[in-house]
């Protein structure tokens, strides 16, 4: 796990500036503070920050081949590298170092995009080709590892982080309107775009090619929604790539734990791994100690006592969230809507105390439709099948059975109403954009609302990628843009927190081949019973304790910000909101942010977005 950054020039007499080299890969030295290194070529540089976890010795990048023609900065870890080493030995390929860096640059040098599919891991890496003067760069299927660039004018920057490409003197941080828009309604960005204009992410699944003064994007992987698994072990089979992938991922030179929140992803991991390690697993928790909804201790607590595994917990408070926002923003590089964050941001440093390399359940809910709006998209397919092809209402479970799972989302009727709407058989992308849409918590406070472009359209984005599956399967087009969207925002936080800490955080569930398998589920098979996560609690059964596979009080790690902004943290979130600055930028309408002040309700994500979008243009736009 490590922080990359470059410079291409288009003409290769322009040399390359080697103190801004360094800053751009110094600025991210929490991403690795083992080792650093920077090579130049002729119009070429190329900066590494390194976290050593596996080969510490040998692993030092940027890497070159022996000829030194190619050269590698690379992120991420290849997991399955030591099979991959044995296929370039039998080809007559013989490795220097026990890296997985080595293995991935010989694997690109020598068989470029196609090599990619054979790579099961997280990874974003620039490969150059000093001879050829080409830039071969690519990011995992999932996008699980960041990748950032920007168009110079004269050649191409890329980085980690953008507060990496803003530290070029020629990248200056304009706000995106349009990416603007996507956040205010989803809180996400759509396409490739950044709240910084110029500065783009290369997509998941997807490489650039530079060559002759000019680059260009392309899609290497993407999700294929099939015909339903009819294995009747499809649980079984699930469990033996849970397991695999979980060993793969335990493959390091450092000590390795996992994160606990008593739910049943990160619980099916922490078993997995407990068993499969030779000494006790060590486990990290987080909650918080003002009231009980927002504590799910007790959960982990019992998995790690089921398991025999080390407990490690933190309580964060108000006081922390004041002396750390600031510091969270900065890592962000893009303001995150949701307060999770900060939870997590603790827990990595809480982990990093212990370990280098933490195990961590996310893709659970997206890939096994565990949030209570797949299971109203299936009621409506239902409802529909039964209304025009005289099918079951809801195959064997019935409308009492998902009551229990509407709680968060403000009842049955409400949820139903949402997604729903007046006409239930209206355009489903529209539909599920109005569930999704989050602008209601801005809405009128943003003055720039005047300002954006009138003819640019998030509904319209969001709806072409809605429906670019190939399937006519409601669910599949919900978990298709969760994954390519909802997800990455998460993901985007799951990287900042864990490098803030510099910790490595792995992923198992995001295996590529645990989500073929999952994608290639049948509506029935994922809702069977009236569960959520039906697959997956099937193929974690015999190791998950009973009173994990049987919560139904779904938390997501919940945080008592309506407590504490109504409470001892009023002062704070006044004086930033209410004060001078925040008015002298004429940003926000005064009046509604005083409103929203004093009426923000729990659970509430209005004053959390505000606060973040202020101390965002203070940290990136008034520094500069």
């Amino acid at each position: 796990m490590c922080g990359i950054a470059g410079v291409i020039h288009n003409d290769p007499r322009r040399s390359i500036d080697l103190d801004i080299l360094n800053e751009m890969t110094d600025i991210m030295r929490y991403r690795g503070p083992d080792d650093r290194g920077v090579w130049i070529g002729n119009g070429t540089g190329l900066g590494h920050r390194r976290l050593s976890i596996i080969d510490i010795n040998g692993g030092k990048q940027p890497m070159t081949t022996r000829d030194s023609e190619c050269w590698i900065t690379y992120n991420g870890e290849i997991y399955n590298y030591i099979e991959l080493r044995r296929e370039l030995e039998q080809s007559g390929i013989n490795a220097e170092t026990r890296s997985d860096t080595e293995v991935l640059l010989q694997i690109c040098r020598h068989q470029g995009v196609d090599g990619l599919g054979k790579l099961n891991g997280m990874f974003a890496f620039a490969l150059w080709d000093e001879n050829k003067r080409t830039l071969f760069a690519a990011r995992d299927r999932m996008g699980i590892k960041p990748f950032y660039y920007v168009d110079l004018g004269y050649g191409l920057a890329f980085a980690s982080e953008i507060k990496s490409l803003l530290a070029h003197p020629d990248v200056n941080p304009i706000l995106d309107e349009h990416a603007l828009q996507d956040y205010i309604d989803l809180q996400y960005c759509l396409d490739d775009k950044t709240l910084f204009k110029g500065i783009k992410r290369l997509l998941p699944g997807s490489y650039l090619l530079w060559k002759d003064e000019k680059f260009e994007t392309f899609s290497y992987w993407d999700l294929k929604f099939g015909e339903e698994n009819t294995n009747e072990k499809s649980p079984e089979l699930l469990n033996e790539l849970i397991t695999d992938a979980v060993r793969l991922r335990l493959r390091s030179d450092v000590p390795v734990g996992s994160h606990l929140s008593g739910g049943l992803d990160s619980s099916a991991i922490s078993c997995v791994a407990a068993d499969l390690l030779d000494s006790p697993l060590k486990v990290f928790t987080g909650g918080f100690d003002t009231a009980q909804r927002y504590d799910e201790s007790k959960y982990a607590k019992i998995v790690a006592g089921h398991v025999g595994a080390e407990y490690y917990q933190i309580f964060p408070n108000a006081l922390d969230l004041e002396q750390t926002f600031d510091d969270m923003v900065f890592h962000l590089d893009e303001p995150v809507a949701g307060a999770a964050v900060f939870p997590q941001y603790f827990l990595s440093k809480l982990a990093a105390k212990h370990v280098k390399v933490v195990l961590g359940g996310q893709g659970g809910d997206e890939l096994f439709c565990g949030y209570t709006r797949y299971l109203i998209g299936y009621l409506e397919q239902c409802l529909q099948n039964s209304i025009y092809g005289n099918a079951p209402l809801v195959g064997d479970w019935t409308l009492a059975d998902i009551e229990p799972h509407l709680s968060y989302l403000g009842g049955f009727e409400p949820t139903m109403q949402k997604l729903f709407g007046s006409n239930m058989f209206a355009d489903a992308s529209d539909r599920y954009y109005r569930l999704l849409q989050r602008s209601e918590d801005m809405d009128g406070i943003l003055k720039t609302r005047d300002l954006l472009d009138p003819k640019y359209s998030t509904i319209e984005i969001f709806r072409s990628e809605f429906n670019k599956p190939d399937s006519n399967d409601l669910i599949d087009r919900m978990m298709y843009i969760d994954l390519k969207n909802h997800l990455q925002s998460l993901l985007h936080l799951e990287d900042r927190t864990s490098m803030a800490a510099s910790l490595e955080s792995r992923l198992p569930l995001l295996d590529y081949r645990i989500v073929e398998f999952a994608i290639a589920q049948s509506p029935e098979s994922r809702f069977s019973g009236g569960k959520p996560k039906n697959l997956l609690r099937q193929a974690v059964s015999d190791y998950v304790p009973p009173a994990i596979l049987n919560r139904k009080d779904k938390m997501g790690f919940p945080v008592p910000i309506f407590e504490w902004f109504s409470g001892e943290l009023k002062p704070f979130v006044e004086d930033i909101l209410l004060g001078d600055e925040t008015r002298s930028r004429g940003f926000f309408d005064m009046t509604q942010v005083e409103q929203s002040i004093r009426s923000e309700k729990p659970f509430g994500r209005t004053v959390w977005g505000l606060l973040s979008l202020e101390l965002w243009f203070r940290r990136f736009f008034d520094a500069r």
